[in-house]
């Protein structure tokens, strides 16, 4: 990444980095706050394309405001296209998975990504993963069945749609390779929310339970939540190394158990942390490593 001004990586810098990535994090677990609150009622679908609705016009306002009209064109459509359906994927499998799981549970699954990321990097982009970042793959895999006791009596399979969001959110990462390098991140953004709204476009077609005052109101805060979340996370690794700020994005877990219990009165069991621990550990063990490697 280029560093952005002299200040990139001082202390200053870093410590404003760590506070907005945890300030992010917040505002993407309000997100699937929102979302848990909605899915009882609303197809993941329908949640999906009326987040996205909400959230275009915003997103274009700044694009305008920052690019100009030139902000809204790309070069390259395809990976774009690519990146709509499987944002839709992973909201249907994580929407899904909110149904039944608590919000920490399903939180501390998504975790994953990281471990899925560094696995299919070695197929789709050709990277070389060397023996210890292997073996961290497979021991954040381990803390992936600790929370998913898959031989359990607890077992749960909203489980594996979590895992699968992780999958499919590792997918995205890796496309965002494949996206032409004059797109902006205010870009990209946009066009996450737009393709998506056309492929949902359908359930336009279909049945919508009555829309009530409280709902329109918590939609709107949703997607309110994931644009200020997402802009939010992307200038703290603007702002520090990704090795400073990385580690932070588990925070998420503690806003998560905190509002599950505040809005659910849901207390997770303690081989949720015990597996997050794991996963964590794992993930910020491959994020150093490849810094290493880098430098």
């Amino acid at each position: 990444m280029t560093p952005i001004d002299a200040s990139f990586g001082s202390a200053a810098s870093n410590r404003k980095a760590i506070l907005l990535m945890c300030l992010g994090a917040l505002m993407l677990v309000m997100n699937d706050t929102s979302a848990k609150w909605l899915v009882d009622r609303y197809d993941p679908f329908q949640i999906t394309f009326v987040r996205s609705v909400i959230t275009i016009p915003m997103i274009i306002a700044v694009i305008l405001v920052k690019d100009g009209f030139s902000g809204l064109g790309t070069k390259r459509f395809a990976p774009h296209a690519l990146r709509g359906v499987l944002v839709l994927a992973a909201t249907f499998c994580f929407f899904n998975a909110l149904k039944v799981l608590s919000l920490a549970d399903a939180t501390a699954l998504f975790f994953a990504a990281p471990i899925f990321i560094t696995a299919l990097s070695v197929p789709l982009l050709g990277d070389k993963v060397g023996p210890r970042r292997w073996s961290a793959v497979l021991v954040g895999f381990i803390g992936v069945m600790i929370i998913v006791q898959p031989s359990a009596e607890t077992f749960q399979p909203a489980s594996l749609f979590a895992v699968a969001t992780a999958l499919v959110y590792a997918f995205i990462m890796i496309s965002s390779r494949w996206l032409h390098s004059g797109d902006t991140m205010r870009t990209v953004v946009f066009y996450l929310s737009a393709v998506p709204a056309v492929y949902s476009s359908f359930v336009l077609l279909g049945d919508w339970p009555p829309l009530k005052t409280v709902d329109l109101a918590v939609f709107v805060a949703m997607a309110v939540f994931w644009s200020f979340g997402v802009a939010v996370v992307s200038e703290a690794f603007r702002t520090a190394p990704a090795a400073v700020v990385a580690p932070f994005d588990y925070s998420a877990l503690i806003w998560a158990s905190l509002i599950g219990w505040l809005v659910w009165g849901t207390i997770p069991d303690w081989t949720t942390y015990l597996g997050a621990v794991i996963i964590a550990a794992s993930g910020i063990y491959i994020l150093l490593r490849q810094e290493k490697l880098k430098s």
